[in-house]
């Protein structure tokens, strides 16, 4: 009947069962997909021009999240391809979190906060710190762009993986909360050691992510690698963030 199905060696049960596991324990459940003819890993068909009936798969499977990735696109628009996704989830009834992952290449800050409600503003993160200031300095300028429903996504975290250094790894986290970017755990928390785990679980931290002022932070000076932000909060406060890029 076209729909997806769930792998039956590793989700026996179904990905209701999944869901429901999931949100009993006060949790959301989020899933992956491309809005192309297959998955980047090509392990999976994507959702291009099957968008309606994927959508209503997640809708009836309890799906809360999807990270809709760019994979295999077959050259078609990028508008035209998240648009679609946008309106098969409306269509479904349930609230879906559409996260744009097309990787900063067609400028989604500038379309996507009537499409999705996050958007990668840039490639794929990995585990060290030269890629991770470099992500830093694409981000960063971008703050005119997010607000409340509508965020810039520098990827993922990578807290406790184990590239960086715990110093790294503290301004890291800092660095995504001041920019109100999502904090998504890329690490296995069954392995991470206490001290990250610490990072990840800072709640004055986590605060300036989520005030409810939703104001990523902008950059107000960086000369020779010495960054200051600033963040407006919800209270009237500002919160302020120096940062040095370099070893001295």
């Amino acid at each position: 009947n076209g729909r997806l199905a769930a792998n039956p060696a590793r989700f026996p049960s179904g990905i209701k069962t999944l869901a429901d596991y999931v949100h009993a324990r006060g949790l959301k459940l989020g899933i992956y997909t491309s809005a192309g003819t297959q998955t980047c890993a090509k392990t999976m068909p994507g959702g291009l021009d099957h968008e309606d009936v994927d959508a209503q798969t997640f809708a009836d499977w309890g799906v809360d999240y999807l990270k809709y990735d760019n994979c295999n696109n077959q050259g078609r628009p990028a508008l035209e391809r998240y648009t679609k996704m946008r309106d098969a989830l409306r269509k479904t009834g349930r609230p879906i979190v559409l996260s744009i992952c097309e990787w900063g290449e067609n400028k989604p800050w500038e379309w996507g906060a009537g499409v999705g409600q996050l958007w990668r503003t840039t490639g794929d993160i990995n585990d060290t710190w030269s890629k991770t200031v470099e992500i830093l300095k694409k981000n960063a300028p971008l703050a005119p762009y997010a607000g409340p429903g509508h965020w810039n996504d520098p990827d993922m975290l990578e807290v406790g993986n184990g590239g960086m250094t715990h110093t790294e790894y503290a301004s890291h986290f800092s660095l995504w909360a001041m920019m109100a970017a999502p904090l998504l755990i890329g690490a296995d928390l069954r392995r991470i050691s206490p001290a990250n785990l610490d990072i990840l679980r800072n709640r004055e931290i986590i605060a300036l992510d989520q005030d409810r002022l939703g104001a990523q932070a902008q950059v107000q000076s960086n000369a020779d690698g010495r960054w200051v932000f600033v963040k407006p909060l919800a209270n009237g406060d500002k919160a302020v963030a120096l940062f040095n890029e370099t070893a001295v």
